[in-house]
């Protein structure tokens, strides 16, 4: 039986692990980050593939940093044949990359060598990409470089956003992963990645949350899309912060100011956008208050919004 040692740590990890188990893989121990507070109240909570590896009766290991570690030494002693990474969201340093006999594969969730870094899902929708994928690679010390086992495309729907993609994807990951594994356990060589193409991906930064209204409807929402459900775009309207989560673009024209609200209704938001188009906003969250559909918020919170005010201007 092929011995493996398992690194992840969201959502996108847990199906990943478990189709591993299910086909007769030894996980030897499961890597993750630590427990970290969650929510207002910062409640302690262990990452998903934690509770996926407790549940399957799989050893669990923490490290605050994997390099140097206790627990990359434990890592080293159990002499996996596989080191096997899905969204773990640490470097690994070269004296781990390594241990294993047969090699250590990442599960990356693009169409390499496009988006390395770790954002990769976020801007395959915010720059309008018609399909991404999966990408079965082998781990070398620069971040997404190494050569590729295999691929497989998916394409991006207009009503994808960041967690439905991330779902999509993984499961795509669990099934190349498991059909390319027998290869690779054979001595398949990966073919190196053409650095011509190469793009990235690095973490969303605050302030690219932030909407530009100077841009088209369909770019926004693209970017609204794309940081769904986490980080959310946001707009400021009288200095407090408004997060965008649903958006729709409009068949409509208009020559009013990017940012200007062109129309006010008791179920309805229009917003001008660059190139003369027109956004519908659906879903927002007021600061402090939960998300809610636009019309209870226009016949709440937002009762004083009119037409031909603006939005968008960005906080000192």
């Amino acid at each position: 039986m092929t011995k493996v040692v398992f690194m992840g740590t969201p959502e996108f990890s847990v199906p990943i692990l478990e189709g591993l188990v299910e086909n007769d893989y030894e996980v030897l121990a499961v890597v993750t980050q630590p427990d970290r507070p969650v929510g207002r109240k910062k409640i302690m909570t262990a990452t998903p593939i934690k509770e996926a590896a407790l549940r399957l009766g799989i050893s669990v290991l923490q490290p605050q940093k994997i390099s140097g570690s206790k627990e990359m030494e434990k890592i080293i002693d159990l002499a996996p044949d596989l080191l096997i990474t899905a969204a773990f969201g640490q470097f690994l340093p070269e004296k781990l990359l390594q241990v294993p006999k047969i090699g250590a594969l990442n599960v990356h969730a693009s169409l390499l060598p496009k988006y390395r870094g770790g954002a990769p899902v976020h801007y395959a929708i915010i720059n309008g990409e018609e399909k991404t994928g999966v990408t079965i690679m082998e781990m070398i010390k620069k971040m997404d470089a190494g050569g590729i086992y295999a691929q497989k495309e998916l394409p991006i729907t207009k009503n994808d956003d960041v967690g439905i993609l991330f779902n999509k994807l993984s499961l795509l990951g669990r099934e190349l992963l498991l059909e390319a594994l027998p290869k690779i356990i054979e001595g398949q060589k990966p073919v190196p990645q053409d650095e011509s193409q190469v793009t990235f991906s690095p973490n969303i930064k605050p302030e690219e949350e932030a909407i530009d209204w100077e841009k088209s409807a369909q770019a926004i929402d693209q970017q609204v899309r794309g940081m769904r459900p986490w980080p959310i775009a946001y707009t400021i309207y009288e200095g407090a912060r408004l997060k965008i989560w649903s958006v729709e673009p409009i068949e409509e024209k208009t020559d009013k100011q990017p940012g200007t609200i062109i129309l006010r209704d008791k179920k309805q938001l229009w917003i001008a956008c660059g190139q003369q188009t027109v956004l519908a906003i659906k879903e927002l969250q007021p600061a402090g208050k939960s998300k809610q559909a636009i019309q209870a918020f226009l016949n709440g919170s937002g009762q004083k919004i009119k037409a031909g005010q603006k939005v968008g201007l960005h906080e000192n």
